[in-house]
């Protein structure tokens, strides 16, 4: 729901403005002094400013001046009975959206509020699409090509377009906003907002407030109307992260909004509606959460309509070459340094070690190394100590499939080993197949049977 501040000394036009925009679907918010106005478009989340001129101590002029330096973007149409086009000229040479005189007609206002929300709302998705493209949420930034991965793709790809909600499960670390975004920017509300709140980090006041936002004085400290995260995802994506860590009273309250796609702000009775997808991540077990009577169940089921798992990194650790040069090429550059390789000692404690705190464990460990390696080469000493003391012996049953014939586990190991040689050697035959033992004719045939394309 949109919402429009009007700003005039006369209260009948205050009333007239307020009956003639309420029943179009907006929401209005009046003052009759542009100091109240002034500290409303700082503490309010506002889409439009419709303000007289002439006015008692501070009048319109300097109102839509100090807006401007506020909200830059924020559309004003400034309105007065004593229209002259000096005046207007004025106006727009400081940025105003229109300028109409008193008296108006009803349908030219309407027309005028429509086309300043619609401009308005056309700025705010071009920077959303600015921002989504300098971060690229795009499945080239997920990076892998195990065959894990390479089934989380496939499944992004069918559910970004979708309307359902997705539950993506899985440790903490292992990217599951970093999903959630590329669900979002690959599907056809891509150009609409992106928002984010994670469930676990607010007490229950504060969470229901951030969900679903507040009126002026619902509590101590309400000290203006704030929309929640659901309005302003109006026609996006919302994103739950740690959705299992929610209180059971707020469980109730979301699971009638997701029922009905309706809710009312804390401290409010207008029911405002809404068109969002919900995304929602938890690394809990919410099933057994469920069983235990900790989550409700229906909820459950309303959130995990499709689940993408996303596995902890030590079950895809083919990734971890990929993964590897990402961050140096990510952090090499602020370092100012041309080329950094990993000797083989450091490449055997990469791969043996069980990475607790999965990707974003391993990205710290490729930082630091970065920072305090002053040559080309990472070696032991620049690992933290927990992984410089880690056993390197080579776990073969890490590489083993379950319940899968020893021909096949076989095939697979090979396959794995291959992968892993090209990946660390930038995909260049001849050193694969040196550093694997083999000729170079033969990881040729071996990449054939196995269909790998680099």
């Amino acid at each position: 729901m949109e919402t429009i501040l009007i700003v005039d000394d006369e209260k009948n036009y205050l009333v007239v403005l307020e009956a003639l925009l309420g029943p179009e679907g907006y929401e209005t918010i009046t003052t009759d002094n542009a100091r109240d106005a002034l500290r409303l478009v700082r503490e309010s989340d506002l889409d439009l400013v419709i303000t007289d001129i002439k006015m008692p101590g501070m009048n319109g002029m300097v109102l839509l001046e100090e807006c401007k330096k506020i909200k830059p973007e924020l559309p004003v149409i400034m309105m007065t009975a004593y229209g002259t086009i000096e005046m207007a000229v004025e106006a727009m040479k400081n940025q105003a959206y229109d300028y109409i005189t008193k008296p108006f007609q009803n349908e030219q206002l309407k027309l005028t509020v429509k086309k300043a929300l619609d401009n308005y709302r056309l700025i705010k998705q071009n920077k959303l699409l600015s921002e989504a493209l300098s971060d690229r949420f795009k499945f080239g930034n997920i990076i892998g090509k195990s065959k894990p991965m390479i089934e989380i793709f496939d499944s992004i790809s069918k559910l970004a377009q979708a309307r359902a909600s997705v539950l993506i499960t899985g440790p903490s670390g292992t990217g599951k906003e970093l999903i959630a975004k590329a669900i979002h920017y690959n599907s056809p509300r891509k150009d609409r907002p992106f928002i984010s709140v994670n469930c676990g980090a607010l007490t229950e006041t504060l969470l229901e407030s951030e969900l679903f936002g507040h009126e002026k004085g619902a509590f101590t400290g309400a000290v203006a109307m704030k929309k929640g995260r659901f309005e302003l995802s109006d026609r996006g994506t919302l994103f739950l992260d740690e959705i299992g860590d929610m209180p059971p009273p707020l469980q109730v309250k979301l699971l009638r909004v997701l029922q009905e796609m309706e809710f009312e702000r804390v401290g409010g009775t207008r029911t405002i509606k809404v068109d969002v997808r919900v995304l929602s991540a938890s690394n809990r077990n919410i099933k057994e959460d469920v069983a235990n009577e900790l989550f409700r169940e229906d909820l459950f089921y309303r959130l995990n309509v499709m689940n993408i798992e996303v596995p902890p990194l030590r079950e895809r650790i083919d990734d971890i070459p990929l993964l590897v040069k990402h961050f140096i090429e990510k952090y090499r550059g602020d370092e100012g340094k041309s080329k950094i390789e990993l000797s083989p000692d450091v490449w055997k404690v990469l791969y043996n070690y069980s990475w607790p705190g999965n990707i974003r464990e391993l990205e710290n460990v490729i930082e630091r190394a970065v920072v305090l390696n002053p040559g080309g080469l990472i070696s032991l000493e620049d690992l933290p100590e927990e992984l410089a003391g880690a056993e390197v012996e080579f776990d073969v049953e890490r590489f083993i499939p379950p319940n899968v014939p020893m021909p096949e586990a076989l095939e697979q190991i090979e396959e794995k080993l291959i992968r892993r040689a090209l990946a660390q050697c930038n995909n260049v035959q001849s050193h694969a197949a040196e550093m694997l033992g083999i000729t170079k004719s033969l990881i040729q045939h071996k990449m054939k049977k196995y269909s790998i394309v680099v």
